[in-house]
Order: structure tokens, then C-alpha cells, then sequence
């Protein structure tokens, strides 16, 4: 899923649809994505998952209680049988054996059959977690483009593009956008000692990257030699070595936008 923006006055916004920013589907289909029902659910799938853990723990701990106890139907057969004793008849040692081995097996088929449904509840209910977890995720990290002043300042590309170059760099961490160049967390240049806020980790993360030039505004030199930023008609200028090292979604978008040269 990707966020649907739109342009106005020059700048990328995020579109919104009753207070809800849209999403793209892969599909295409336009989806209002509800983070506060998103946080919501996220925590309720996360307590039935804990309760399904525990119910099964429990059970397993009731087990224990039926150690050396095999088959469920002999035990209750030999229950039987001592209910109808009359006086005086005495029950044999392998009898009793029997009963008890008999109840074990009840109570692990039980457990076990428990265990199963336990498990399965688990992973569905993980699953549905993970789905709208990784949809917070996406609209918390699409919003640091959509709205990004960096991009809408000083970037020539739009902030669909920013972000299918620079998206992945960003994670989610206890409800915060946190940056990261491989495995290192982007600290401010202003505020030493401190995490870089997004706009600026994103600054901090085009200045290294080895094209900053076809991405930043006013970037083009002049004179011999120069590689001018436009050409006559207007058009933003890149060499074709810059051009080739685009993902495909990002030479398909620029493909109307620049000239190339070698």
C-alpha cells in the first residue's frame, strides 16, 4: 500500500477523507486508513493472544496433575466397576493401575486438543495484528514525506518518489518515526545527542546519497564543462548514469520531466 497524494500549489499533500488520510491498495482501490481504530485493535488482538497463551498454559498445568494416567476409557470403565463393588470385594493392584493410566490419556488428548486450538487462535489472531500494525506503520511513515518541508522546499522530485527511495530507512519505534542509515540510527547535527527528527534525518540522508544533485534544487553549475540543472524548454537536465541507477517506478516518473545527457 502506498499513500495518495496530490499536488496543489507546487507541494505534495497527503488526500484526506473524513479526517482519514487515503491509501492506495495494490489492487488500486482507495482506502481511508483509521489510525486510532488501527492502535485500538492492535492492542485488543495483542490481549487475546496473551489470554489464548495463558488459557493453554493453564491446561497444560492441569495435566500434570493426571501424570501416569494413559487411557481415558479404561479409567472410566474402572470407575465404574468400584462404584458397583459390593462389600467385601477388594480391587486389584493392576486394576487400579489401569484407572489411572486410562485418565492420563483422557487428560493429554484434552490438552493436546486444547494446545491445537490455542495455537491456531494465536496465529490468526498475530496475523491480523501484523496486517494492521504494518498499516500504521505505512500512514506514520507516509506522513514524513506528505508533509515533509525539506522535500517541498528544497527537492525537485515529488514525495512519492522521495519516499520510494528513502521510505525503508524509516521505522516505527514505540509510536515515533526514527531514522536509520543501515544499521544506525540518524542523530541530529543540531541538537547533538538526540535523534535527527524526520525532516531532518531525511536531509541528513540526501546529502549522502551519491545523486544529491539530480534531487536538490539550484544543485546545477555553470561554465565549461558544466551540467546545467534545465535545458532551453525548461526541462530538468540528469546524465543518463544518474538516470540508470533510478529504480524502475522512478524512471518511469521522471521519464516526461528531464533531459538526459552522457
Amino acid at each position: 500500500m502506498k499513500l495518495k497524494t496530490l499536488e496543489l500549489d507546487g507541494r505534495t499533500y497527503a488526500e484526506v477523507e473524513d479526517g482519514k488520510p487515503v491509501f492506495l491498495a495494490d489492487d488500486g482501490k482507495a482506502i481511508a486508513f483509521d489510525a486510532p481504530h488501527t492502535v485500538a485493535t492492535i492492542a485488543r488482538l495483542n490481549g487475546e493472544t496473551k489470554a489464548h497463551r495463558e488459557a493453554r498454559e493453564a491446561a497444560e498445568g492441569r495435566l500434570k496433575g493426571f501424570e501416569g494416567i494413559e487411557d481415558p476409557d479404561a479409567a472410566r470403565s474402572a470407575l465404574e466397576t468400584i462404584r458397583n463393588l459390593k462389600d467385601g470385594d477388594l480391587v486389584k493392584a493392576g486394576e487400579v493401575e489401569v484407572i489411572k493410566n486410562q485418565a492420563k490419556k483422557t487428560a493429554e488428548e484434552q490438552v493436546a486438543a486444547e494446545a491445537r486450538r490455542s495455537a491456531e487462535r494465536i496465529k490468526n489472531a498475530e496475523k491480523e495484528r501484523d496486517h494492521f500494525k504494518g498499516m500504521f506503520t505505512s500512514e506514520k511513515i507516509g506522513r514524513v514525506f506528505s508533509g515533509s518541508k525539506f522535500i517541498a522546499d528544497k527537492c525537485t522530485l515529488p514525495a512519492p518518489i522521495m519516499q520510494a527511495q528513502f521510505g525503508n530507512n524509516f521505522r516505527v519505534e514505540d509510536g515515533r518515526v526514527v531514522a536509520y542509515d543501515g544499521d544506525q540510527k540518524i542523530f541530529s547535527r543540531t541538537k547533538p545527542g538526540d535523534i535527527a527528527e524526520p525532516d531532518e534525518a531525511l536531509e541528513i540522508l540526501v546529502d549522502g546519497f551519491a545523486y544529491r544533485d539530480s534531487i536538490l534544487k539550484g544543485t546545477g553549475s555553470s561554465g565549461s564543462g558544466a551540467k546545467p540543472g534545465t535545458n532551453a524548454a525548461g526541462q530538468r537536465q540528469m546524465s543518463r548514469q544518474e538516470f540508470n541507477a533510478l529504480s524502475p517506478a522512478q524512471k518511469s516518473k521522471l521519464a516526461r520531466e528531464v533531459t538526459l545527457y552522457d
